[in-house]
């Protein structure tokens, strides 16, 4: 039982997968949106790949806790997937984890250009990982 941790950008999708156990969670891969459904697509095949049985996707909220024009593109793009897979899809609060991502690269030293191949990545995976630690407290 794995789970698929989505981080929805305009130009990038960041992936990141559970263990079987949903433990832990590792970056996979990032999904450039180039033409419109393509990335929906390559969702398709990771989750078939992988055996997947739920997916998380990052939702963005402001900082007072409501959700603004970003998080709603994240909720119908969340409802698509639903819809498309037939899976669970959750939405998950993932206010700064882009930033979290990139301050830990820069204090790595990780150069600027390589930051910008993996940030994304990293952000579905610190995502991912939240929720995983949600759950195992509930």
């Amino acid at each position: 039982m794995k789970i698929l941790g989505l981080d929805y950008g305009d130009r990038r999708i960041g992936v990141a997968l559970s263990d079987a156990f949903g433990w832990t969670a590792q970056g996979l891969e990032v999904i450039e949106r180039r033409r419109e459904g393509n990335e929906i697509a390559r969702i398709t095949e990771l989750v078939k790949l992988n055996e997947v049985s739920e997916i998380v996707v990052g939702l963005p909220k402001n900082m007072n806790g409501t959700v603004g024009p970003r998080g709603e593109i994240c909720i119908e793009f969340a409802e698509v997937l639903r819809e498309t897979l037939d899976l669970p899809v959750h939405l998950w609060d993932e206010r700064l984890s882009t930033v979290s991502a990139e301050r830990t690269l820069v204090e790595a030293d990780v150069s600027r250009k390589k930051r910008k191949k993996v940030v994304d990545k990293m952000a579905a995976s610190l995502i991912l990982q939240n929720y995983l630690d949600a759950k195992s407290t509930r």
